[in-house]
């Protein structure tokens, strides 16, 4: 059987969080990510993340509250959110991060879309786990 459609990309993913201040400030500074459209009547606002889309719903909105309890130690949202970077610097990546407070796992060489490539991992706000991921490396 055939599928009528081939998967491209992740279009968008949508997190629950507790603060969506606390986690807009993080997702603009920290990630470079853009505010594109809100829609406060919902709670949820839609943030550009390179060719895909991170939305964020206030776990006391309209929407979040449809998810019950906020992720915490006991459950998350999500396991990670994996975005692609380019370049892939660790020393300018850890410098910029720890702007934020934020010291992330040694970097590991990681699977991903195309292939194995360098990874570093931290939190946002939340617990929910975020992987910025560089291109993958090269055979000899």
């Amino acid at each position: 059987m055939t599928r009528p459609f081939e998967v491209e990309r992740i279009d968008h993913l949508v997190l629950r969080v507790r603060d969506l201040a606390r986690s807009l400030r993080f997702y603009g500074d920290v990630l470079g990510c853009q505010v594109v459209r809100q829609r406060e009547h919902l709670g949820l606002v839609h943030l550009r993340a390179g060719a895909s889309m991170i939305d964020l719903v206030s776990v006391d909105g309209t929407l979040g509250a449809r998810g019950g309890a906020a992720a915490g130690e006991e459950g998350r949202n999500v396991d990670h959110l994996c975005l692609r970077i380019e370049p892939f610097d660790e020393a300018a990546l850890r410098a910029h991060l720890a702007r934020f407070g934020i010291t992330p796992a040694p970097v590991a060489i990681n699977f991903g879309a195309e292939g194995d490539g360098p990874s570093l991992y931290f939190d946002d706000p939340d617990g929910n786990t975020i992987e910025v991921k560089g291109p993958a490396s090269r055979s000899p």
